[in-house]
């Protein structure tokens, strides 16, 4: 039993315990006005775009500079951030779930000179690393997806789209002079791993065309069933082909059954989807998760195809731009985009942003939890 000298104890085997597996605990890095006042405080209220002040029972404040960066930020840029924390919040600051990310420090003399520092930060090119804005009614930063930077399905660039959108919209980022927030996203393909179908403006990414199939090497690097059971429409099916004289396995496609997932190129190499042509973009409008003046809402198609522009996308960005600037002339005040479109009906809708309704908005869709499940926490007794 020599080897129990190392201070294990077989009875107690958590006891002392070290390990590397998974993250530490979330209270070793909070700001210590943060970790002495947790679950005290009273209230918060934004003093300012783009800063908050929040007030414990203790009477300790805590001010948060709240910065909009990229969703994917390079190593340097990182580093650049951790310096700022050092120098104005004793080494703390912390990530959002929209890109953000936040300078908190225990005193208001601090911002000032916290919030000089981030705005003197700029690229070459003249754009902000850290523009502090994305409180309040104001546009906030946009989540989106890995666009063509990482995944292999995108039918658009999430964040190229996303910097265009952005330097479009910046002035509603940097101040608080709309009806409500409005949130934006950006989703690169229909399997949205962002949150597009409940966001005020959204932006998803459309494949027109069936994949190609390659049916040289199909048989070679995929397994067929794979490929055949990950379509959810059953539109792939087993084939064979003849192919350099030879007859060779492969799939078929059922082009009217198709609706452009790239789910079957996620298991098979040899069915690429991606098409410079037919590749492009949707617009949707009015989804929100709040509850508040009314229920959530999914987001509804308004355009059903913007093409792809790269690298500033003009049409995409002219229309977002449009769409903003007609529900900030007409809506009410806390009023969220698409309690706006409801109230001034939807046919006013496409007037005031001056879209075309064409039959590719008709929506048919019918949520299949509709008759089964609460949709909302908005209960009626």
């Amino acid at each position: 039993m020599a080897f129990i000298s190392s201070g294990y104890n077989p009875k107690k085997p958590m006891e002392d315990r070290i390990t590397d597996i998974g993250p530490r605990h979330y209270t070793d890095f909070l700001p210590p006005v943060i970790k002495d006042n947790y679950g005290k405080w009273l209230y918060h209220e934004i003093i300012e775009p783009g800063v908050l002040m929040h007030k414990a029972e203790s009477g300790a404040e805590v001010y948060t500079i709240r910065c909009g960066t990229a969703r994917l930020m390079s190593s340097s840029l990182i580093t650049e951030a951790c310096d700022i924390a050092d120098k104005h919040c004793g080494g703390h600051l912390r990530f959002t779930t929209r890109n953000n990310v936040e300078f908190m420090v225990d005193s208001k003399d601090k911002v000032a000179p916290l919030k000089a520092d981030l705005m003197s930060r700029k690229f070459p090119g003249g754009s902000y690393k850290f523009p502090v804005g994305g409180t309040g009614a104001s546009v906030l930063n946009i989540v989106h997806t890995q666009g063509w930077v990482h995944c292999h399905t995108p039918a658009t660039d999430a964040s190229g789209t996303v910097k265009a959108i952005m330097d479009e919209v910046f002035d509603e980022f940097q101040n608080m002079n709309l009806p409500a927030p409005v949130r934006l996203a950006v989703a690169c393909c229909l399997n949205m791993c962002g949150a597009v179908h409940c966001s005020d403006i959204a932006v998803v990414g459309i494949h027109r065309k069936p994949p190609l199939i390659d049916h040289e090497v199909l048989d070679n690097i995929c397994e067929i069933p794979l490929a055949v059971a990950a379509c959810p429409t059953a539109a792939i099916r087993p084939s064979k082909t003849q192919f350099g004289g030879k007859e060779v396995k492969t799939v078929a496609i059922k082009e009217d059954r198709c609706m452009f997932c790239g789910n079957c190129y996620t298991m098979c190499a040899a069915l690429p989807l991606a098409d410079g042509e037919g590749d492009g973009c949707a617009i949707m409008v009015g989804g929100k998760v709040s509850n508040r003046i009314s229920n959530p809402k999914f987001s509804k198609v308004v355009v059903a195809y913007v093409p792809n522009e790269p690298p500033r996308w003009p049409s995409l960005t002219k229309t977002v731009h449009k769409i903003l600037q007609a529900y900030k002339d007409g809506a009410l005040k806390y009023e969220r985009v698409g309690d706006w479109a409801e109230r001034i009906g939807w046919e006013r809708f496409f007037e005031v942003t001056e879209l075309e309704f064409t039959h590719h908005l008709i929506d048919d869709f019918r949520d299949p939890a509709y008759y089964t499940w609460r949709q909302s926490t908005n209960f009626k007794w």
